[in-house]
């Protein structure tokens, strides 16, 4: 975060605390209400500020400059499902079954936090994209796992009882493709002044593209401003715990879907003037495991067991100043893009210094098969769009060949970044040997985490997940 962009937290004020006295749990009426506001494939640096000069969103820098803005935090997986799946639960998606794919079923017997909330009283709903996508069927949940789903959040404050808490999950579906192409230029955005990814070409197409979606990152941050000013008029604002963020990186290749910081950095924001200091940055590593474990103990509840997540309520409170000094990472089936259903299973740790990579099937291709095999089309788990037509159409081209290559060849099975001569995750140093200490330390710290987390893989290495249903067209 740029120093400039630190300044603007300065001056805020503190809210007055609602604590219950030592030894006692505070009474229904004083826990806080729950706010998650999560965008559908809003990834970092994409606000202002981390350091992106094109998208505006004042909502998310609201959130920030009145809270805590965290510089590291990271979905547990790239996919929507069980990167939600992640949050709902509290572990991390390898412990899920079904629940580690896109267009699964996440089995019942994985308790959610909503679900635990509201049996302690609160008043539960969600809006648009809850969990998913995704089906019910065969999980044993006869509702979505964010609650009871609402056309809007004016209807469901309309119907909260006097005197009960709530826990509302905002799931926008933006800024999920597909786009309404042009409509970034056309809201008045320069595509001069887009900062192109170093693993994208520089092409008009891509600026537009990347206008595109931020017109519609912009669209979610405006509508949850619009629930902030809501929950301000009714005067519940100042005890909400807000939470603002994505659920996996943009939808353009080599982002969504891979394990590299374009798929996986995520921003976040949260605010709960009751509790926590404003104006605050945390630089510390989160995961998306932490959010459940967070929300549970801000209403007075104990984390259960199984979450792998931690409470950040410590890091909130400025209770604690210590995290995580590593985050850990993984996917399996995104889409049905392979000939067989086949996954790519890939894990990886990351570090400050370095993000070490494991593709633990490196035959199959990373993006999907070159021709189109159920969903999406060729290399389906890159969204179609308009960077993704640009690299394929013009493959040939010496210029973007390297563009292909980055995108969608096969990887070898171990790939190791220097994120601080290369943050933008360009050459794999996995096989130089200046680097094999270290790639040596980070594999023995990812298998420690597998088995530290009963990974079936670590185990018995026979891609369950390649035999759980795939629902989606």
């Amino acid at each position: 975060m740029s120093s400039i962009s630190r300044r603007r937290f300065l001056g805020a004020s503190v809210g007055t605390a609602l604590r219950a006295r030592p030894g006692q749990a505070a009474p229904l009426a004083a826990r806080p209400n729950i706010l998650l506001a999560i965008a559908d494939d809003w990834g970092w640096p994409h606000s202002p500020l981390y350091g992106d000069r094109v998208v505006k969103t004042p909502t998310f820098e609201r959130v920030a400059r009145e809270g805590v803005l965290f510089t590291q935090a990271f979905c547990a997986t790239p996919s929507c499902t069980p990167s939600r799946a992640a949050i709902l639960t509290g572990q991390t998606p390898h412990r899920l079954e079904e629940g580690g794919n896109l267009w699964s079923f996440l089995p019942s017997k994985f308790p959610v936090y909503p679900d635990l909330l509201e049996r302690a009283g609160y008043y539960v709903g969600f809006e648009r994209k809850g969990w998913g996508p995704g089906t019910l069927e065969g999980s044993g949940r006869t509702r979505n796992p964010a609650g009871p789903q609402f056309n809007n959040f004016a209807s469901f404050l309309q119907g909260k009882p006097r005197g009960r808490p709530f826990c509302f999950w905002f799931g926008s579906n933006d800024p999920h493709r597909p786009y309404e192409p042009g409509s970034g230029a056309a809201s008045g955005m320069d595509p001069h002044d887009v900062q192109i990814p170093p693993f994208l070409p520089d092409a008009p197409e891509v600026r537009s593209d990347l206008l595109d979606y931020y017109f519609e990152a912009q669209r979610f941050d405006r509508e949850t401003g619009d629930i902030l000013r809501r929950l301000e008029a009714a005067g519940e604002l100042e005890n909400t715990l807000v939470v603002v963020t994505g659920d996996n990186g943009m939808p353009f290749p080599r982002a969504k879907a891979n394990l590299y910081g374009y798929g996986t950095h995520q921003p976040l924001a949260v605010r709960w003037p009751a509790r926590v200091k404003p104006g605050r940055v945390v630089d510390e590593f989160v995961s998306f495991t932490d959010y459940a474990p967070t929300f549970l103990e801000a209403a007075g509840l104990k984390p259960l067991p199984d979450m792998t997540g931690i409470s950040l309520l410590g890091l909130l409170t400025g209770r604690t100043a210590r995290h995580r000094d590593m985050v850990f990472l993984e996917r399996e089936r995104h889409a049905n893009v392979r000939r067989g259903n086949l996954s790519y299973p890939c894990c990886a740790v990351r570090t400050r210094e370095f993000l070490y990579i494991r593709n633990l099937r490196p035959d199959r291709w990373p993006a999907g098969d070159p021709e189109k095999y159920v969903s999406v089309g060729p290399f389906g788990d890159v969204d179609g769009g308009p960077t993704k037509d640009v690299i394929l159409n013009r493959r040939g081209e010496p210029a973007m060949s390297r563009y292909f290559r980055l995108s969608f060849e096969k990887r070898p099975a171990e790939e190791l970044y220097d994120l601080r001569n290369d943050p933008g995750e360009l050459e794999n140093v996995a096989s130089q040997p200046p680097y094999a200490a270290e790639k040596k330390k980070l594999r023995a710290a990812l298998d420690r985490w597998m088995r530290g987390t009963k990974d079936p893989r670590a185990v018995s290495d026979d891609d369950p997940w390649d035999r759980y249903p795939y629902v989606g067209n």
